[in-house]
């Protein structure tokens, strides 16, 4: 018997290319994108604006290296660290218990695992600007309202990816607990815990470096640390108490990247 040949793709540009359909209207996308954003490339370039920009760019060339000031920098410097990392603290200790409700194979009840997954949408969705300026109504302005928005919204992701990292963990060892009569919390606790703590560390941290950069954008809203100082300077347009506060910003955000990626590297030997 004779072996037909298997049939052909459409030839490109061919009506019935589905490829081509796509390609298509995802170009047509971007073109509509870039209409509706009214992008005036043509002054950002302009001659006027590199001006402005040069001269934006040397007036930060001139920190405020004073005694005094660098005190305060490292005040609040200390207190955006302290924010971010009590507040991922607190976020992932919530995340492992949101974790082990919304992990499907934990063998949680339904409603209280379609629940729980509602909890870590809602936690994530609203931004950490908006859980600083309700916790700020609330507590009043400092570190703390940060620190609890940064935490609430960590324990959204944190909580997210953690379930995934339970679900996709192997299940064997947790299967021959539940054989044996193990609550599904002992099985959470003793099988699938232990082998996926190299990922949630790894999720841990690098929610840290990005809470530092999160922790001084909340002190824009009145939280304290960094942002708080950044706000106030630019407002009264100093630039060069502006240039310290960035320098220190991009000094703590490296420091805690460096320990980040030490810890990290550690846990992978």
């Amino acid at each position: 018997m004779k072996k037909t040949a298997p049939p052909m793709p459409p030839a490109l540009f061919h009506w019935r290319c589905s490829v081509c359909w796509g390609l298509a209207g995802l170009a047509l996308l971007v073109v509509l994108s870039f209409w509706g954003l009214d992008m005036q490339l043509h002054r950002l370039f302009s001659v006027e604006a590199m001006q402005r920009i040069g001269r934006f760019i040397s007036e930060l060339t001139q920190p405020n290296l004073s005694p005094e000031f660098l005190a305060k920098l490292l005040v609040a410097g200390f207190e955006t660290l302290a924010m971010s990392f009590v507040g991922t603290l607190i976020a992932a200790i919530a995340g492992i218990g949101l974790a082990f409700l919304a992990a499907e194979s934990n063998g949680v009840s339904g409603t209280m695992n379609r629940l729980s997954r509602l909890l870590l949408n809602l936690l994530r969705s609203v931004p950490d600007l908006m859980w600083a300026a309700m916790l700020i109504i609330a507590s009043g302005l400092g570190p703390m309202a940060g620190t609890l928005a940064l935490a609430l919204h960590t324990a959204g992701v944190l909580g997210r990816l953690f379930a995934e990292a339970a679900e996709n963990a192997p299940q064997q060892v947790h299967e021959a607990l539940r054989l044996n009569g193990a609550s599904p919390s002992q099985c959470f606790v003793y099988a699938t815990l232990p082998s996926i703590i190299p990922q949630l560390m790894s999720y841990t941290l690098y929610r840290w470096e990005n809470n530092i950069r999160a922790a001084a954008v909340l002190g824009v809203v009145g939280a304290g640390g960094l942002g708080q100082m950044l706000a106030f300077h630019m407002g009264l347009f100093q630039m060069n108490e502006t240039s310290s506060i960035l320098i220190t910003m991009i000094l703590l955000v490296v420091l805690v990247d460096s320990l980040s990626y030490a810890v990290r590297k550690a846990l992978a030997r």
